[in-house]
């Protein structure tokens, strides 16, 4: 009877499909040329980051919520073989956790990475923005086939003195990538949490400084309304208090772009970042491994139909 069965083409079909169905279920690799990307994500875990101002599904996410969620879904996107780093900023420095990685078989490690970032891993409580981004293209230059994402709400806390602003003609070029900025445009007020991330309100105004009071004043002194030499070389003026609050700093945030030569990208969804960092030109063509499983898989299926076709075509009719 098995012998007889075979005889019928439609059993070889059923044969075919069940030995590429097998095969289908084995680890099958197949070596080709792909475009694929390398990034080094820097992310900004300065107090300004927990401002909650991207609604989504009815809740309003913090700004380093949204970005963890953001590079989540970028390292789930990319194609296989590109590779994620991760680095956070915080002061005037930041510090990599860790080296590019492949994002397919390390999307487990990146992810867990991800969700463990958090604001207390801050080792002070600066925000010196344009200093950090210059520390970044310096120490992670060394990455020659790395791009750089740096994000951030473009905040400088204290407030920068324009006398001092960073020159960036040292690292300009050092690395290609993009500054993205983090936040909403409208100001809101900034968490205020404990040593153990218990919510304790908002930051008041008299607990943040609201000017710059570094070095000298970019003003001439006769300018300076209550300025004395030793005294107040900043003046006696107080001005408008406005950095216990916090918005996106677009502006600035494209102005260190510029300077710095990146490009600048407004994080607005998780599908605008993805479109953004996988344009071709940005792609390196490589030899990646990629899954192969799918053609055997394919080949049984239609080994499976032409079975059933065969069978149907010759099934006998009943007499008239």
């Amino acid at each position: 009877m098995p012998l007889r069965r075979f005889r019928d083409p439609a059993g070889w079909y059923l044969l075919a499909a069940l030995l590429l169905a097998g095969l289908a279920c084995l680890p099958l690799r197949q070596t080709r040329v792909e475009p694929v990307f390398t990034y080094i994500a820097v992310v900004d875990i300065t107090r300004s980051m927990n401002v909650e101002d991207y609604p989504v599904d009815g809740a309003n996410l913090s700004r380093l919520e949204f970005t963890r969620r953001a590079l989540r879904r970028l390292a789930a996107d990319l194609p296989c073989g590109s590779r994620l780093g991760l680095g956070v900023f915080t002061e005037r420095s930041s510090a990599l956790l860790f080296e590019p990685i492949e994002n397919c078989a390390g999307y487990p490690a990146i992810a867990a990475a991800l969700d463990k970032l958090d604001w207390r891993m801050a080792w002070a409580a600066d925000s010196r923005i344009a200093a950090g981004l210059f520390s970044t293209l310096d120490t992670l230059g060394r990455y020659a086939d790395a791009r750089l994402l740096f994000i951030s709400d473009g905040q400088e806390a204290p407030p920068i003195n324009p006398r001092y602003r960073t020159n960036f003609e040292p690292v300009r070029g050092r690395m290609k990538g993009m500054l993205a900025g983090a936040g909403g445009l409208t100001p809101r007020p900034i968490p205020k949490f404990d040593e153990e991330g218990r919510r304790l309100g908002f930051v008041e105004p008299d607990e943040v400084p609201h000017r710059s009071t570094f070095g000298l004043s970019e003003m001439p002194p006769e300018e300076i309304e209550g300025y004395h030499a030793r005294n107040a070389p900043f003046g006696n003026a107080t001005g408008p208090a406005t950095e216990h609050l916090s918005a996106l700093r677009e502006d600035y945030l494209k102005q260190l772009a510029g300077e710095a030569g990146l490009d600048y990208h407004r994080l607005e969804s998780d599908e605008s970042l993805h479109h953004a960092l996988v344009r071709p030109e940005l792609a390196d063509r490589r030899e990646v491994a990629v899954d192969a499983r799918a053609l055997p898989a394919i080949a049984a299926l239609a080994a499976l139909a032409a079975a059933y076709l065969v069978k149907t075509a010759f099934r006998p009719r009943p007499p008239p």
